[in-house]
């Protein structure tokens, strides 16, 4: 496509990524009557619904919590099969409202960028897209997402594999049938766990290649029941605003009040009972309030899922192998699952542990182990997780003509302020970016508040004449250090996760995510603008 450039006064902001975030920005910023215009990789919009379709993927919030709040006769009418919300189910509704509020006309498919650039002479920014295409506008918004940038472990010979190859971050649309085939699965995170079992029931036999054992509880999940349904819609206005007041975003969990050494060992294992058979994650991270503050704390719930897994899994071996021992629970992502740890049980299923013996390299017909013992597959699927929270923004080339650009800015790990806006680079908002609470909350939620942030600051700057918002550096200064302190006054720097970018080789290992909780950095924000954008240099 040859070059495209349209007149300056065309837009006044581009969105980056068709995804939950980006599709509020349409529809909150034509509300202020913006002319604006989104682009997005894919041939749909959706983001990571779009492009994680692997077997059994599902959301890990009940379905219920899962969507937007913008608009309660959406919420309202939207039906929810199940209590967790499928990849095909959630895509559909993302369509859906796509569709009633007509934001397709203002997202451009297929179409993945390729630099954005500032100009202080102008204050526009300039995107370019890989055909050429070039589009200027006063702000840019990056709804690049969080995991979207799926990852292949960088082991000798991957191109040699002569079988299929998949990788769970970017299924086909049409599915896989692993019907009769012998397959290896590479990764046992969150996109593994849900996929497992169900290429178990198809495949001839499946080789799992575990790295890292990690926690996964049961999710319980079932058709969603009526009268909760009908109890939740009657309270949704309600329960939308008290999800502010809560660490996660997520509303109808009563906070607990007492640490885990308070109660005796009968009392504690009840506890963690009923809230093994109740399911999902939020419910037993809230078994006590000390679970990810206290080591011994967490030491009584990691147990109880270690024996859980030993009670469940026959083999003593591999059982034992499937029991984490390299992190408190709840320091990764928790995985929600169904009949996980039960099809370990399966004669057609066989853990093979690549910690104590790595993949040397593939080869045409499947891979090889350090001690040369070879396993041959059909078909393998790589579920080896993203470079997160960074890789999408990084793999843009964004860069000012002062010089800054966003890779050598976040070469020794993302910095910001509130994980909206970055030093040195004016006018850029990022929806729900690092050092925000973003993935350690109900994302839809997330996207929200920091569509609504930019929102609002934009308007802002419109009424009162001003064309450059940028944080100040010692206001981002500030929040990176307060931030770190944060997560360091926690146990979550103990795990080696996608959370400080353990996952990718090479990548800085600096703790992501604010874990001080929604309603402490929803307070700071409301603070933040309050005072007239304070940390902030408006011009």
């Amino acid at each position: 496509m040859a070059a495209v450039s349209m007149d300056e006064s065309d837009l006044d902001v581009i969105i980056i990524g068709a995804g939950v975030g980006g599709l509020y920005a349409i529809h909150k910023l034509r509300q202020q009557g913006l002319k604006i215009r989104a682009y997005e990789a894919g041939d749909g919009v959706g983001g990571t619904w779009f492009w994680n379709r692997y077997p059994g993927c599902r959301c890990d919030v009940e379905s219920m919590e899962y969507s937007y709040s913008f608009d309660d006769d959406l919420q309202q009418e939207w039906k929810w099969p199940e209590r967790y919300g499928t990849q095909p189910e959630i895509l559909r509704y993302i369509n859906h409202v796509a569709e009633r509020f007509d934001l397709l006309r203002d997202v451009q498919l297929s179409t993945r960028i390729k630099t954005a650039r500032f100009d202080s002479k102008t204050n526009l920014w300039t995107i370019t897209t890989e055909q050429g295409e070039a589009v200027s506008a006063p702000y840019c918004i990056m709804a690049t997402g969080n995991l979207s940038t799926p990852r292949f472990p960088q082991i000798e010979g991957i191109d040699d594999f002569e079988g299929e190859k998949y990788h769970t971050g970017l299924w086909p649309k049409e599915g896989v049938d692993f019907s009769g085939k012998i397959v290896g699965v590479i990764g046992t995170g969150s996109s593994g766990v849900q996929s497992i079992p169900l290429i178990a029931k198809q495949a001839k036999h499946l080789y799992v290649f575990q790295r890292t054992a990690n926690f996964s509880l049961p999710a319980r999940n079932a058709p969603l029941d009526p009268e909760k349904e009908r109890k939740h819609k009657e309270e949704y206005v309600e329960r939308r605003k008290a999800a502010y007041s809560t660490p996660f975003g997520i509303a109808g969990y009563p906070p607990p009040d007492k640490r885990a050494a308070e109660a005796e060992a009968e009392e504690r294992r009840a506890n963690y009972e009923a809230k093994w058979a109740e399911g999902g994650s939020i419910s037993f991270l809230f078994a006590y309030k000390d679970l990810l503050l206290n080591k011994e704390a967490n030491d009584t719930a990691s147990d109880f899922v270690r024996e859980k897994i030993r009670a469940t899994v026959k083999d003593p071996i591999t059982a034992e192998l499937l029991c984490p021992n390299d992190h408190p629970i709840g320091t990764k992502r928790l995985i929600l699952d169904t009949d996980y740890y039960e099809t370990y049980n399966r004669d057609n299923v066989t853990l093979v542990d690549i910690r104590s013996n790595p993949i040397e390299q593939f080869t045409a017909t499947g891979l090889q182990l350090t001690d040369g013992s070879a396993y041959d597959v059909d078909a393998i699927s790589f579920a080896t997780g993203f470079d997160a929270m960074t890789g999408a923004m990084r793999d843009i080339d964004i860069n000012t003509d002062q010089g800054n650009n966003i890779r050598d800015k976040w070469e020794d790990g993302p910095r910001s302020y509130l994980g909206i806006m970055v030093a040195g680079f004016p006018n850029m908002f990022m929806i729900t970016g690092p050092q925000s609470p973003g993935v350690k909350s109900q994302m839809i939620m997330a996207c929200e508040w920091h569509v609504d942030f930019a929102a609002n600051a934009i308007a802002h700057m419109r009424k009162n004449g001003l064309s450059r918002m940028e944080p100040e550096v010692s206001a981002e200064n500030g929040w990176v250090t307060h931030n770190n302190e944060v997560a360091d006054s926690t146990l979550y720097p103990l795990a080696n996760s996608w959370y400080m970018g353990a996952n990718i080789p090479g990548k800085p290992r600096i703790f992501m995510p604010y874990v001080g909780g929604v309603e402490a950095y929803t307070n700071k924000c409301n603070d933040v603008v309050a005072n007239g954008y304070e940390g902030f240099s408006l011009a």
